[in-house]
């Protein structure tokens, strides 16, 4: 019985799979052979302009010359009055840093930067030291309050002693 099994539209020709020579262009591998390529006219080259390099990450840019240049780039530090009178109320109530941390909920490093005077200064944790430690601390970027006299004071403010302020 004769194979009946033969397909039309197939293409017969050779296939060469591997490293055959048939059709390949020698490439020069010297720079003395690429330049012999390129005046026989084997080889074209062309130019790309921004091509080979990220210019943008390494040239300073305007912004970053103006951060550089501006000295606002400082935190304010707890200053060392709060940073002292922290460490005396607590020396005073005889607690160590630890256990005035656990009490106001902090880590004893955030107590520790705070007596040093090297952190940040956050009200709130100054108002739980506050009250843990049982003293008034100071604040810092507040002046203290200049004290006048009530009459001075009244005066000023249009206040008759003892009534409402004056109609005018």
């Amino acid at each position: 019985m004769p194979n009946t099994n033969i397909q039309t539209g197939q293409d017969w020709g050779t296939v060469n799979v591997g490293r055959a020579s048939a059709g390949r262009v020698a490439v020069p591998k010297t720079a003395h052979g690429v330049t012999r390529a390129k005046a026989m006219g084997l080889v074209a080259t062309e130019k790309k302009y921004g091509a080979g390099g990220n210019k943008s990450a390494h040239t300073a840019s305007v912004n970053a010359k103006k951060i550089e240049e501006s000295d606002e780039l400082k935190h304010n530090k707890v200053d060392k009055n709060l940073s002292k009178a922290i460490q005396q109320a607590r020396m005073a109530k005889k607690m160590t840093q630890k256990d005035l941390a656990t009490k106001i909920n902090e880590k004893p490093q955030v107590v520790g930067e705070y007596e040093s005077g090297k952190a940040i200064p956050n009200g709130q944790i100054i108002v739980k030291m506050e009250r843990v430690l049982g003293v008034k601390l100071p604040r810092p970027g507040k002046k203290p309050a200049v004290k006048t006299s009530a009459a001075a004071g009244a005066a000023k403010a249009g206040v008759v002693r003892g009534g409402p302020p004056k109609r005018r």
